[in-house]
């Protein structure tokens, strides 16, 4: 028996329900709605921007993501550094405060609308070098937070897991119980997601009081004890010798400690969420960048503190084979004080609150990817159409985090190295990006300081490469996942309308009010010299191949490429009258045969006539032209032009006629 049909729309409609006007049209100021998946947020007055929630509360969002490294940072720090983590430490919050933090705040000022560094850096390169730098940002993008979603539940199942009420009984399942955490994380966005802020500042602030309590108590015995910081000076210069060799080591491992700074790129993504001044309009946020620099800065000066003294007490208080892998503290480093010297019911409490925030970090990271991928790859023709809504891509990207999880065997050690290299290339990228825009400001200063953070960061990321290539190499098939399928959407999709609207002047419009009744004939020209000669020779060749009457008006059309690797834009058409007699409609597009479909659809519709439309047959190979179609626009036009009004219109007897001769 046949599946019943409702059903399946049912289905249908539901996971398109996310689809949003916003994810629509290109990147750009944004709707009254809040950008964010599932986030209402107020509706402002049409012409302002969105009325969003106080800059504390959405930095709680972004510190899911950004605080809750605590639950496994200073276990990475004392595996990389040793008891040389507390200074390696000090020279990564020195990078966070006077590196990434003003970096993050001109990205604010630049991008205020939640693109981030990614839209920056696109507007300073065209064509298909641009798309192509573009999906590469976006890959280590996508790594940065998919191994965000992986890592973080992973993380939360080793706490789980180590707790001692619960290692009898969940022991060997790691795997099991982390695919099931990121199961339940997508389950919440598919439902909706609408209150992640609420949950989010709970969790933070709870999270946060909780860490206190425990540093608090680490720094309290650290004082009463001197003979811990003793024997820690004592090993330190055992093993390093003097204070200037300490530091200059501590340079050169600090790298491997860049998950601490992780969370800026979610900071400037969640910028729709802000709330701004009541005269705050889409083009001049000035109230949502103002709070958005109070939001990066404030998350900036807390992490800073509690990577500072997390560091500090756990490289004192925990023996060093506890990191190892298989000890109590590997990943878990504040969770096995909180055991250890505030009792098994605080520490249960405080792995509870540890497993909620790193499970639920995983929504900043969605919530970015959601954010971001929609913005690019639908626009530049390289996801179907399904990609912008909300529910697909949900499942798409719960899917590959399983994938993820089951090929690191829901390890939290073994994703360190590809989450550092995807925050390290953001980093990088967003220093460069600032760099150009204070240059091309005139910003002198500015230049310079953002170019040494520029090249520390470069530093920092080759590195990070060198020694841990995992990393990059988790980043190049992510990137090479996304350049593949962006090539297929786009093949699939090459013969689509591309045109968002149509636009004519009141030059153009009068043409075609004039020919609109009687036979509306259109002749394509590839406009070359657009000398008098030319019309004249091309009008008579079209009326010899086509039989066209001699006393019947025609319109030349033609089509300007300004840049092919474009997908979808609006097309605005501009009559005008040359040599006093032929009249001439010019079109700007990113494809020729796209163009004019568009337009003899759009004269359909408006005149209630189908148009004819006259080409030449294009000379030369079929293949080499419709690669030349796909990459640079152009080629053989008439059969394409015909194809693009199929496929836009499946009324046969509605279609505009194509002619070729």
């Amino acid at each position: 028996m046949a599946a019943p049909v409702v059903p399946t729309s049912r289905l249908r409609a539901w996971l398109l329900e996310g689809l949003t006007e916003q994810m629509k049209h290109r990147s750009g100021p944004q709707p009254e709605k809040s950008s964010a998946p599932g986030e209402s947020g107020k509706t402002a007055k049409s012409g302002t921007a969105v009325h969003g929630r106080p800059w504390w509360r959405v930095m709680c969002l972004t510190g899911l993501d950004y605080f809750s490294t605590l639950g496994y940072q200073p276990g990475i720090a004392a595996l990389a550094a040793g008891l040389l983590s507390p200074v390696a430490t000090i020279v990564l919050v020195i990078l966070t405060l006077f590196g990434a933090l003003p970096v993050y705040r001109r990205v604010a000022e630049e991008s205020p609308h939640g693109e981030g560094s990614i839209a920056m850096l696109e507007r300073l390169l065209s064509f298909w070098k641009g798309k192509l730098f573009v999906l590469t940002l976006l890959g280590f993008a996508a790594t940065d937070f998919l191994i965000t979603i992986t890592l973080s539940a992973a993380d939360a199942t080793a706490h789980l897991v180590e707790n001692p009420h619960f290692t009898s009984m969940l022991g060997g399942h790691q795997m099991v119980i982390t695919l099931i955490m990121v199961a339940l994380l997508g389950a919440v966005f598919l439902k909706g997601f609408s209150e992640a802020i609420g949950v989010a500042v709970v969790l933070v602030i709870s999270y946060l009081a909780l860490n206190v309590v425990v540093i608090a108590v680490g720094l309290w015995q650290v004082i009463t004890e001197p003979h811990v910081i003793a024997d820690w000076s004592d090993a330190l210069t055992t093993q390093h010798g003097n204070v200037f060799m300490m530091i200059a080591i501590a340079l050169l491992v600090f790298p491997k400690l860049a998950l601490g700074m992780s969370g800026f790129e979610t900071g400037v993504a969640v910028m729709p969420h802000v709330q701004g001044d009541p005269d705050d309009t889409d083009a001049k946020p000035a109230g949502r960048i103002r709070d958005t620099k109070k939001l990066l800065t404030t998350a900036a000066v807390i992490m800073s503190v509690f990577l500072i003294t997390s560091s500090f007490v756990t490289t004192l208080l925990i023996p060093a084979d506890e990191f190892k892998a298989g000890g109590e503290a590997n990943g878990r480093a504040l969770a096995y004080l909180a055991h250890e010297h505030l009792g098994s019911a605080f520490g249960t409490v405080y792995d509870i609150s540890t497993i909620l925030i790193l499970w639920f970090a995983g929504s900043s990271a969605m919530a970015g990817l959601l954010n971001l991928m929609p913005r690019y790859l639908p626009r530049y023709g390289m996801a179907p159409h399904w990609a912008r809504a909300l529910r697909p891509m949900v499942i798409v990207f719960t899917l590959i985090a399983f994938l993820v999880t089951w090929l690191f065997d829901a390890d939290v050690d073994a994703q360190g190295g590809a989450y550092a290299t995807g925050v390290l290339v953001l980093f990088t990228s967003a220093s460069v990006a600032v760099t150009i825009a204070a240059r091309r400001a005139g910003e002198r200063g500015w230049t310079i300081g953002f170019a040494v953070i520029s090249a520390v960061l470069v530093y920092t990321t080759a590195v990070n490469v060198v020694e841990r290539p995992d990393g990059v190499k988790i980043g190049a098939c992510f990137i090479a996942g996304i350049m593949a399928l962006s090539l297929l959407s786009r093949l699939a999709r090459v013969f689509e309308l591309r045109v968002t609207h149509v636009e004519l002047d009141d030059m153009a419009e009068r043409f075609i009010r004039d020919t609109a009744n009687r036979t509306i004939r259109f002749i394509a020209n590839e406009p070359d010299r657009r000398d008098k000669a030319e019309y004249r020779d091309k009008v008579r060749q079209t009326r010899d191949d086509n039989d066209i009457p001699a006393g019947d008006d025609v319109l030349f059309v033609e089509v300007t490429v300004l840049d092919p690797s474009e997908f979808e834009s609006g097309l605005r058409v501009r009559g005008e009258v040359l040599h006093d007699r032929y009249r001439v409609l010019t079109l700007e597009s990113s494809a020729v045969p796209n163009a004019l479909a568009a337009l003899l659809l759009h004269v359909r519709d408006t005149t209630g006539q189908r148009p004819h439309i006259y080409f030449e047959w294009t000379e030369g190979n079929p293949m080499a032209n419709f690669l030349r179609f796909f990459l640079f626009g152009q080629g053989e036009v008439a059969p394409v032009t015909r194809e693009v009004i199929r496929e836009a219109e499946p009324d046969r007897g509605r279609r505009p006629h194509v002619h070729a001769g």
